[in-house]
């Protein structure tokens, strides 16, 4: 008898004890909870977008235009990548057969490309400047536009990356990619601007 209760003693410690931490074994790892935001290292990201197309002379329904076949000539290419990743927009823009060794610049602009380069409209802004034009440095600024700025190599071939907090998924008012002849202005007064507008690239962000 001394025997039976002594088992049943180490019996009801163990049932006890399961409860906290098991009986002689290792707690079990728990899962985290459906909806629980990423851990560091993780990432989420949704599908990307990609628009990829030839230039040439403007025509209806043409997915990317030269103005000036001289700086970007027909048969040139140009694609633009937009990813939203951990709630922010990475662009990447990609052109190939240009002019070699040479800069440009290039926009994200609020309207498709049409017979001329002043179709595309304004560039994109996050937050609209109420002046037109816009060349104030607090709105025409890398930030508050998408600015996609590119040198060539000896191939005429070049690439660019931007990323921001850009709302394009909430937005109607981001159609192409304009290619300008120089570099981006940054001074007040300038700012934003990049010359003649050379090309265009009808996208979707």
């Amino acid at each position: 008898m001394p025997h039976q209760r002594l088992l049943g003693s180490i019996v009801g410690v163990c049932a006890v004890g399961a409860l906290v931490a098991g009986c002689g074994g290792e707690q079990a790892p728990q899962s985290p909870p459906a909806g629980a935001p990423a851990t560091q290292g993780e990432t989420q990201s949704a599908s990307a977008r990609q628009t990829s197309a030839d230039f040439e002379q403007y025509q209806e329904g043409a997915k990317a235009v030269t103005y000036d076949p001289a700086q970007v000539p027909a048969g040139a290419g140009a694609s633009v990548t937009s990813e939203r990743i951990n709630g922010r927009t990475k662009l990447t823009f990609e052109v190939r057969g240009l002019q070699p060794n040479r800069d440009y610049g290039a926009h994200v602009h609020t309207k498709p490309c049409g017979p001329t380069g002043e179709d595309a409209g304004p560039h994109f802004q996050e937050r609209i400047d109420p002046v037109t034009p816009s060349v104030d440095p607090a709105y025409a600024n890398p930030q508050n536009e998408v600015w996609l700025d590119f040198h060539t190599d000896a191939q005429g071939n070049g690439s660019a990356t931007a990323e921001g907090t850009w709302s394009f998924d909430t937005r109607q008012d981001a159609r192409s990619v304009v290619i300008h002849e120089t570099h981006t202005h940054t001074e007040p007064g300038k700012a934003g601007t990049a010359g003649s507008r050379l090309a265009c690239l009808n996208a979707e962000f």
